[in-house]
């Protein structure tokens, strides 16, 4: 039995459209940056396929109008929603989302005063913080180290990416700057 060329053709560009429906997965569940390595890890397809993809997911997405992006930063790309729209995003973020206000306080007093020691940050905001702090913890956005009888609590990695800000463009060095200035 013979495959006519346009049935191998159709072959091909349904393989290309899973393959981009994959990748696209891949970057919604993820809602981080993710490596090279990473995206062959759980996609299972070469690099020049998974540039092609992004190459495409960006296009589509300029060329729909989306809300979404696919943003690079250091050799990693993300799915994001376009700058445009964070305001809606941080209404979400500090409503009724996945921290309280109190919660925000106490995650902006980590963040602004890092590294700060546990028991400093109990005395300002109440023995409420350790619930706060290990539910931080817990998801990962902040970091703990023994420092005698209390830790030293200090922003993670994945805070940068949770809230897709880099340490390197200097928000917080930034609001520091001013309370120094």
């Amino acid at each position: 039995m013979e495959i006519s060329g346009k049935a191998v053709k159709d072959i091909e560009e349904e393989k290309e459209k899973e393959n981009l429906r994959k990748v696209e997965a891949i970057f919604f569940i993820a809602g981080k940056f993710l490596s090279m390595p990473e995206l062959i890890s759980l996609s299972d397809l070469n690099p020049i396929i998974i540039r092609e993809c992004i190459e495409k997911l960006q296009e589509k997405y300029e060329k729909d109008d989306s809300a979404m992006e696919i943003v690079e930063k250091s050799g990693m790309w993300k799915m994001d929603v376009k700058p445009e729209f964070t305001g809606i995003i941080n209404k979400l973020a500090t409503g009724s989302a996945e921290f309280s206000k109190s919660e925000q306080e106490t995650l902006a007093i980590i963040a602004y005063k890092q590294p700060m020691k546990q028991s400093v940050l109990t005395k300002i905001r109440s023995n409420k913080a350790y619930e706060h702090i290990k539910k931080f913890f817990d998801l990962g956005l902040i970091k703990k180290k023994r420092a005698g009888r209390t830790y030293e609590l200090s922003l993670s990695d994945d805070f940068y990416n949770y809230f897709n800000v880099s340490e390197s463009e200097g928000i917080l060095k930034e609001m520091k700057g001013q309370e120094n200035g």
